[in-house]
């Protein structure tokens, strides 16, 4: 098979597909991020790196599989002031679609974010021609990630695995204690009204993962975001769900919580939640690695759609055809 990954970042997809034990003939990608073609290359050798998007001109390569996760931060619900498809970022998008009507690939991925404007889905699905399905990381892992799919190949949703948090974590003995840090100037919240999460943690029913953000809120602790006079206080908000938050580029969205302690996911859980190998991305510094997992594929989402176009012998979804 010959693949062509566009803002291929870490190469979660050649992972994917040797997964699957999927033969790769060629895995052609375009990447800028230095730090991200570093982990491409130590775990894949044999990628063939190609630059920028934007100077992709090759009509000669026979492609099998085009895949890509265009940039979302015009397009997430995340950034305000959002700009879309105009933005300098996610309008990267039509170099997904100029590459895609240049090579005309068997078979074709985009993924992106969820949580983007209708306007900006319709215009995606019309420049796509097919229909986005949602598939939510945390039926394969123990993340919450809706991303949507716009793809010719024919998948169903599959049923969830029930990996949780607790699946993922460490041994503390394995968590470098300076990434540990006493709660006790936050506020403890749950991401939702009348849930008892001090209580959980303090007993120590469980492991939870949170965030870190700013709220208002009054002398009995309640939340009061249109109130005026009142000061952004420190807050940890947790999940009660045994899900971790989103991945992203920013640490503080996801902490762990235990009793009257926090700490940074390390970047094996991180590894863990985007279901890669302990170590995938070692070899840059912390900070890089998290970066580069926050804007990664999930792998078992990605190796699902893949199992479900060589779920056949024969026919039109059959990759193993792809020689």
């Amino acid at each position: 098979m010959n693949v062509l990954s566009l803002f291929d970042g870490i190469s979660v997809a050649r992972q994917a597909l040797f997964s699957l034990n999927i033969p790769v003939a060629h895995y052609y990608c375009c990447e800028i991020d230095k730090y991200a073609i570093q982990i491409s290359k130590k775990n894949w050798s044999d990628n063939i790196h190609l630059g920028n998007v934007k100077d992709f001109s090759n009509t000669a390569l026979d492609i099998d599989l085009l895949i890509g996760g265009s940039p979302c931060q015009d397009l997430s619900i995340a950034k305000k002031g959002r700009k879309g498809l105009d933005g300098d970022r996610s309008g990267l998008f039509w170099e997904y679609i100029r590459i895609k009507d240049l090579v005309k690939p068997k078979f074709f991925i985009l993924e992106n974010v969820a949580s983007m404007p209708k306007k900006d889905r319709d215009i995606i699905t019309e420049a796509m021609g097919v229909e986005p399905v949602m598939f939510n990381a945390s039926l394969v892992s123990a993340q919450c990630r809706k991303r949507l799919f716009w793809t010719n190949i024919k998948f169903d949703l599959p049923d969830d695995r029930g990996i949780l948090l607790k699946d993922i974590l460490q041994e503390d003995a394995a968590v470098d204690e300076r990434m540990t840090t006493k709660g006790k100037a936050y506020v403890l919240t749950a991401t939702y009204s009348g849930a008892m999460a001090s209580n959980s943690i303090d007993k120590k029913q469980r492991t939870m993962v949170g965030r870190i953000v700013g709220r208002k809120l009054d002398e009995n602790g309640v939340r009061k975001d249109k109130q005026e006079g009142l000061i952004y206080t420190p807050t940890i908000e947790v999940n009660l769900d045994d899900k971790s938050n989103c991945l992203s580029t920013v640490q503080k969205d996801n902490i762990v919580v235990c009793k009257d302690q926090f700490r940074k996911l390390t970047p094996i859980e991180c590894e863990r939640l985007q279901s890669l190998p302990d170590g995938y991305t070692a070899g840059v510094s912390n900070s890089q690695r998290y970066k580069c997992l926050g804007n990664a594929f999930n792998c078992e989402v990605i190796a699902h759609i893949l199992y479900s176009g060589c779920a056949t012998a024969t026919g039109v979804n059959c990759l193993l055809n792809c020689k």
